[in-house]
């Protein structure tokens, strides 16, 4: 879904996507026939894991059925979804039923007054913890937090997460604050290391390295040593990870990219629509994957200064 109920100013500022900003039609957006079937030939090379992002996916009607018909697919082990959280509590135990596995919610503060600012305005903490809520009563766990950090913006609440959610089960991950797309007027000095966050939050609950859950994991994994749950951190900043990234991401519109950074993807809308047949489609599929080369995050510096167009964040998820 390319659309979204926030107007967060580092993913969609309001005054790029107000009312007059045209999103994608319907008939431009894939079917959820053609998203499966495009997931179905990708298991064919080792696709095992789906994260189900936006814009906000729980704005596209009916997510629950593509949920249901991804969750039995042959190969597919783990299906989690990305959202903003205000409509968690209404769809929680509707996607569980469906098959979803487990929910990561963007959530940057707590503090009403910051949220409102890092939201474009909108309200809607308590609503987010709500569906927070709701997610854990429904089984959709590990649940996790997803929390960009800025300094000077929100980054003295980072501590107050950290107390809200420890002993919840919940884990809090902290994001390093990324130029992703054109348009979020990115600086580098607000950008709050993964070490300083680490320092703050071990002083005042002792960590303890934990090991990565899968090969290629973004998040570096510390649990308190009082036992009462872990924290993450993403540091695509000041740790590129480029090296060991398996991730690719597909639009709302049939564009495959195969980096967060990427300029360009590859358009797999109209092979699906002109008549290309399962094994073409596994080919094309093949020599993208094959063919990648993107190393943003490691050569940041020298690729900011060829000012070039990156796919926005609302396109592709996080």
């Amino acid at each position: 879904m390319d659309r979204c109920n926030f107007r967060c100013p580092y993913c969609m500022p309001a005054h790029t996507f107000h009312e007059g900003y045209r999103f994608l039609k319907s008939s431009e957006r894939l079917s959820f026939e053609e998203i499966t079937r495009l997931t179905r030939i990708a298991t064919r090379m080792g696709l095992r894991k789906l994260r189900i992002t936006g814009g906000e996916p729980l704005l596209r009607p009916n997510l629950a059925d593509l949920i249901g018909d991804l969750s039995t697919m042959t190969g597919i082990e783990d299906i989690a979804l990305t959202t903003n959280g205000i409509l968690l509590a209404k769809y929680a135990t509707e996607l569980k039923a469906a098959g979803l596995s487990r929910i990561t919610v963007s959530l940057d503060s707590l503090d009403r007054e910051i949220f409102q600012s890092l939201s474009g305005g909108f309200d809607g903490v308590q609503q987010v913890l709500e569906g927070i809520d709701a997610a854990l009563r429904a089984g959709l766990t590990p649940l996790k937090i997803n929390a960009v950090i800025q300094r000077g913006i929100n980054d003295n609440g980072a501590l107050d997460l950290v107390r809200h959610f420890r002993g919840t089960g919940v884990i809090v991950r902290f994001i390093e604050y990324m130029d992703v797309g054109n348009r979020n007027n990115w600086q580098a000095e607000r950008v709050v290391p993964s070490a300083e966050l680490f320092e703050r939050i071990n002083a005042q609950w002792p960590l303890e390295p934990l090991q990565r859950d899968y090969v290629g994991e973004v998040a570096e994994r510390y649990g308190f040593r009082d036992g009462l749950g872990e924290v993450g951190f993403i540091s695509s900043v000041s740790q590129p990870f480029c090296g060991s990234c398996s991730r690719a991401r597909l639009s709302s519109e049939g564009r495959l990219y195969t980096c967060l950074f990427a300029e360009q993807g590859v358009d797999l809308r109209t092979a699906l629509r002109t008549g290309a047949s399962d094994e073409q489609l596994l080919e094309q599929l093949i020599s993208i994957w094959s063919g990648r080369s993107d190393r943003y995050s490691e050569q940041r510096l020298v690729m900011r200064e060829r000012h070039t167009d990156k796919v926005e964040m609302f396109h592709i998820g996080g």
